[in-house]
């Protein structure tokens, strides 16, 4: 039984309330995506994950030695690397080879979407109209990545596959209300300056991809636009890592003080080899829609969070701190670094990023705060342009 409902709070719209008490560091709820994918771009860089979950498909020494672009570099303790327990389960699609991490993954794939979804051998043609498309979005979306049009392909082949239509889209439905009235900011923040030129040259080449009468209710360009917008605005960022969960597990291991803070320079060691060559991406990425986390508000002052326990695509909401009855249950879009920074550093972050203005009790208390510190400046215009639009939080 859930401990929570959402409602609509006026001024504010949609929020989840706790209809309990709740304790620190206890599982609200679990949830696997409504859909998901990886990122082009980390595709096409070679990021090995499960098409379906997003699990991992390397050996932690396979990664490494990718990641660092160094075939010599070694790795302690392989006993315990995480993805040793999932080899021999590894299969893919007899048609477009794509790779899963278990028949589990491949069947539900096939079930859900992949049967409508599968390319077969135009998986490797250039000029098939969803490969157009793909190359049309990575020309217009360069890493760090926040999106990917392959997610919009994979809700098209889970409509397409779907024995219930109708619920199917009273379910994606359900993310678009928090896109209204911010269509411009969102297609700006995703595809930069010349947004409405590269908007017309991606809605082409998705029409060309699409053509069959059972895609025309997603055809038109209104249409068209609340997908960009609903990618752009709901997608819960997805990062795997089996480097990281190999530290995890032999940081936990029971050694001597001296084996200890060996093993810690070891991993720091590891970290700036593959810092060297890869820089700041080491995951697996992608994102996700989910229709309950979708719900959660931003704070600055969170008292929940999303995890990634399992290393794939299920999303895991945890406490992180007691939460009353009747409180809302907020997580944050900023990771920890930029919650620490200014009111005037995060409303930028959130405004650029999110498309709307923080009005949680942190950044109610800090209004009177200097707007521009001595490192940080903004145009004012575009500050008023953000708040007459509706506060989201």
């Amino acid at each position: 039984m859930n401990h929570f409902e959402i409602r609509e709070i006026p001024g504010k719209g949609r929020a989840m309330i706790a209809t309990k008490n709740i304790a620190a560091d206890e599982v609200i709820f679990e949830e696997e995506p409504f859909v998901s994918k990886q990122f082009s771009w980390n595709v096409a860089y070679g990021y090995a994950a499960c098409d379906h979950c997003m699990r991992p498909l390397e050996t932690v020494l396979e990664n490494v030695r990718r990641l660092a672009s160094d075939p010599k570099v070694e790795v302690p303790l392989l006993q315990h690397d995480p993805t040793a327990a999932w080899v021999a389960q590894f299969t893919q699609c007899p048609r477009c080879k794509v790779h899963y991490c278990s028949e589990d993954c491949r069947m539900e794939a096939h079930k859900r979407y992949h049967r409508e979804g599968c390319m077969g051998a135009f998986r490797a043609d250039d000029t098939h109209p969803i490969n157009v498309l793909n190359e049309t979005w990575k020309k217009m979306h360069y890493p760090p990545e926040t999106g990917s049009i392959m997610l919009i392909v994979r809700l098209m082949a889970l409509y397409k596959q779907s024995p219930k239509k109708a619920e199917f889209l009273e379910q994606l439905q359900s993310f678009q209300a928090l896109i209204v009235n911010r269509e411009q900011k969102i297609y700006h923040k995703m595809l930069g300056e010349n947004f409405e030129q590269q908007m017309e040259q991606l809605y082409r080449a998705f029409c060309n991809a699409f053509t069959g009468e059972e895609f025309a209710l997603f055809t038109t360009p209104d249409a068209f636009k609340t997908l960009m917008g609903i990618m752009g605005t709901n997608s819960q960022g997805i990062a795997t890592s089996v480097l990281s969960q190999w530290v995890t597990k032999v940081s936990e291991l029971p050694l001597p003080d001296a084996d200890k803070a060996q093993l810690d320079t070891v991993i720091d060691g590891l970290y700036a080899k593959v810092g060297e060559f890869a820089g700041e991406f080491l995951n697996n990425e992608g994102s996700g829609l989910y229709l309950l986390q979708s719900k959660i508000n931003h704070s600055c002052v969170p008292n929940a969070c999303s995890t990634f326990p399992y290393s794939n695509d299920i999303v895991v909401m945890k406490t992180l701190v007691p939460i009353q009855e009747g409180d809302e249950i907020c997580i944050s879009y900023l990771d920890e670094c930029m919650l620490e920074r200014s009111r005037h550093s995060r409303h930028k972050v959130l405004r650029e990023n999110y498309i709307f203005v923080c009005q949680c009790p942190k950044c109610r208390a800090q209004a009177s705060d200097p707007d521009v510190t001595s490192d940080e400046s903004e145009d004012d215009d575009e500050m008023d342009d953000y708040e007459d639009d509706d506060d989201m939080n």
